[in-house]
């Protein structure tokens, strides 16, 4: 057989994938009602949550993670600092660049949103063994590295067709 064509996956494969796909729109669907109980832009919200994993960033990087402009993303940061999700600190080693520290787990109204689907989520993980948890940790790190990758490549592909025009 070549190894230019993929193996046909197992229906085990085919029911994580979709498993997966299905957890993908209902953590949009999540972000999206946070963000409306917190009066966000859904962009804005993904862009706060964003920069709660990575940690604080420069506003190029985060145009880069989000897809976004350098000019909406200015004005994104413009918003939530204006609102006390994000404050703007110098780099301490580029005088020319701005570091964007995410504030925003520290408002109570956040904490308060996020209260149930931790408690449930903690729940849920109780169920399985140390082992499991692990692995399930695990898995889900390789996943997002290849979501990231993934983005990466649309982002790539948009920019591509959008210049070719």
């Amino acid at each position: 057989m070549s190894s230019n064509i993929p193996e046909q996956p197992s229906e085990l494969q085919e029911n994580l994938t979709m498993s997966m796909r299905g957890l993908g729109n209902r953590t949009i669907l999540y972000q999206q009602s946070v963000a409306a109980v917190l009066g966000l832009y859904n962009n804005d919200f993904l862009s706060v949550d964003i920069l709660h994993e990575k940690g604080p960033i420069t506003a190029g990087e985060l145009s880069r993670l989000t897809g976004l402009t350098t000019g909406s993303v200015t004005s994104l940061i413009d918003r939530l600092e204006k609102n006390g999700f994000v404050q703007r600190q110098p780099d301490p080693h580029d005088r020319r660049k701005v570091i964007i520290v995410p504030l925003y787990e520290d408002k109570e109204e956040v904490r308060k949103t996020y209260l149930l689907l931790h408690a449930a989520m903690v729940k849920l993980a109780s169920s399985y063994s140390d082992e499991e948890l692990e692995l399930i940790t695990q898995f889900l790190n390789k996943a997002s590295t290849v979501l990231e990758e993934q983005i990466h490549q649309l982002h790539l592909q948009a920019r591509n067709s959008s210049s070719s025009r």
